[in-house]
């Protein structure tokens, strides 16, 4: 365990300088070496985490270009297994070629239907690509701008879009902008990953573990990552929204 904590600690001091010279400047998880730091920080933060780190084994960075196309992997993946959703995504590409709000605007109800849509999934798409290509240009939603926004006002522009709740806009800046403490707690494998991983009688709500989740700021989007690595090792199941 030593040599373990080793590998992975940052020096402290460092660490909280870098910290407050940050100020108000975002920092965002780009690389391996961003979540090495978070894995460290981490376990300086809560001990309980130095055995779900060295557990979980390499936690992967999975950051995806912002966009439409990424948005739409992410409302695939709702309610339905990895398998399931990778599926659906690749019927979808097979029926339009490249997902873009152009493509998604063409089908009709029973095309979206042949590929497996359901009909709110379906209505989503089709706002948020109204929103990308239709919408007054003071209306219109803009992902590559969002992802450099604060996340308190990117989280309003995206839910305020029929069907695109807090979980969808999470897990878009989580991955497609990188920021780094942004925690999806609605996240069902993260609420079983946590009661697992931290011994709780019983899964936390959304509102539970957003509450358990706070002392890990400003690392939370790590957090997130390794508990959805815990989650794939333990239970041997991927449950991550997003593929590598």
């Amino acid at each position: 365990m030593v040599a373990f904590l080793a590998c992975f600690r940052v020096d402290v001091i460092a660490l909280r300088a870098r910290h407050g010279q940050m100020g108000n400047t975002t920092r965002l998880i780009e690389t391996h070496d961003d979540i090495a730091e978070g894995l460290s920080a981490l376990a300086e933060i809560d001990p309980r985490l130095v055995p779900v780190i060295a557990q979980a084994g390499p936690v992967p960075l999975r950051r995806k270009p912002a966009g439409f196309a990424a948005l739409t992997e992410i409302i695939l993946s709702q309610m339905v297994s990895k398998a399931s959703a990778a599926a659906l995504q690749a019927k979808l590409e097979a029926r339009i070629g490249v997902i873009t709000p152009q493509g998604v605007l063409s089908l009709d109800d029973g095309a979206a239907r042949a590929v497996g849509l359901s009909r709110a999934k379906t209505e989503t798409l089709r706002r948020i690509a109204e929103s990308l290509v239709i919408a007054e240009a003071s209306e219109r939603l803009d992902l590559d701008h969002l992802c450099a926004c604060p996340v308190g006002e990117a989280i309003a522009q995206m839910t305020a879009i029929k069907g695109v709740g807090p979980w969808t806009a999470e897990v878009y800046l989580l991955f497609c902008a990188g920021h780094r403490d942004v925690f999806p707690s609605g996240d069902i494998a993260l609420q079983s990953a946590a009661q697992h991983a931290l011994g709780l009688e019983n899964r936390p709500s959304a509102r539970q573990l957003a509450r358990i989740a706070e002392s890990w700021s400003p690392w939370r989007g790590v957090a997130a990552r390794l508990l959805w690595a815990h989650y794939a090792s333990a239970m041997k199941r991927d449950a991550t929204p997003l593929g590598a």
